[in-house]
């Protein structure tokens, strides 16, 4: 690629802004790698452009869950070996993985300043995106409010199970106590009918409002499937390997849905992703105004 090409794909980039997503949990088993993989290709099926970043920087099985060869990782982006382009692999329908590393202590030992850093490569991106989907790890570590907090929406998957509404909780609390968040958006995950998931709904939104300053919104109930189970073991997504199953169809709603959510025109006052595209967008506003 020329010096122009990049320049250009980089002004691509700049000149529209990028919607970024994180899919948290507070703690692991509830499902956030399978919402976000068949989140990330429901979009991409109707011609987006998306790429997931594995944001479980120790324990990356994005990959692994599709079967994907990966050569470099973040960790070359963070050493300074190669920039973040040159890690991406390409997955199902035309979707970039940027994949983290499996298995390596220090990647789960970042310094603040190298999430940020991390953050920041998002800002020299080459390759054009319109969505960005970030799959956190569990836990309420730094590294998962870090990316929490860069991203413009949060979405949190829970399961009918109390360990998983408490470390829900626990998440909720941390980011809008700590760190100015107010808005999350809210996965019911296995549920054994609308019913369920709307219940499950209502007990975390009994307790974020007797003692937090949230808004919750329920944006997807997605049903128990024995077919994700089958999609796995095959190392493909339910929305390709079986899209007319309950669980295909609830996450194809939520991808349009998620489509439909504003992305700000200017920075929310955390270090973004993407932030020079906001940066820009208000300037093009602010000169429009004159």
């Amino acid at each position: 690629m020329t010096d122009d090409q990049a320049s250009s794909l980089r002004r691509m980039n700049q000149n529209r802004l990028i919607k970024v997503i994180a899919v948290t949990g507070g703690k692991g088993g509830v499902g956030k790698t399978n919402i976000t993989l068949n989140t990330a290709i429901a979009m991409a099926k109707q011609g987006k452009r998306v790429m997931v970043l594995d944001a479980d920087l120790g324990l990356a099985n994005v990959d692994v869950m599709l079967g994907l060869r990966v050569d470099k990782n973040l960790s070359h982006v963070l050493s300074g070996e190669c920039t973040l382009d040159d890690v991406l692999v390409e997955g199902p329908h035309g979707i970039k993985i940027a994949p983290a590393t499996s298995g390596t202590q220090s990647m789960t030992e970042l310094t603040s300043t190298e999430h940020a850093g991390l953050i920041r490569a998002f800002s020299e991106l080459r390759t054009p995106i319109d969505v960005l989907i970030v799959d956190t790890a569990a836990g309420i570590s730094d590294m998962v409010l870090s990316f929490s907090r860069a991203s413009q929406d949060i979405m949190v998957v829970v399961c009918d199970e109390p360990t998983s509404l408490t470390d829900a909780y626990a998440l909720i609390k941390i980011l809008n106590r700590d760190h100015g968040v107010f808005k999350f958006k809210i996965i019911a995950n296995m549920v054994r009918n609308l019913r369920e998931g709307q219940e499950l709904f209502a007990k975390l939104s009994k307790v974020t409002g007797r003692f937090l300053d949230v808004a919750l919104e329920l944006v997807a109930t997605v049903p128990y499937d024995e077919n994700i189970r089958k999609s796995v073991r095959k190392q493909r997504a339910i929305v390709d390997a079986f899209p007319s199953s309950p669980a295909a169809l609830a996450i194809t709603q939520l991808a349009d849905k998620a489509l439909s959510w504003p992305i700000p025109s200017q920075p929310g006052g955390h270090l973004e992703f993407f932030l020079e595209q906001l940066v820009a967008e208000k300037g093009q506003v602010a000169s429009s105004e004159q």
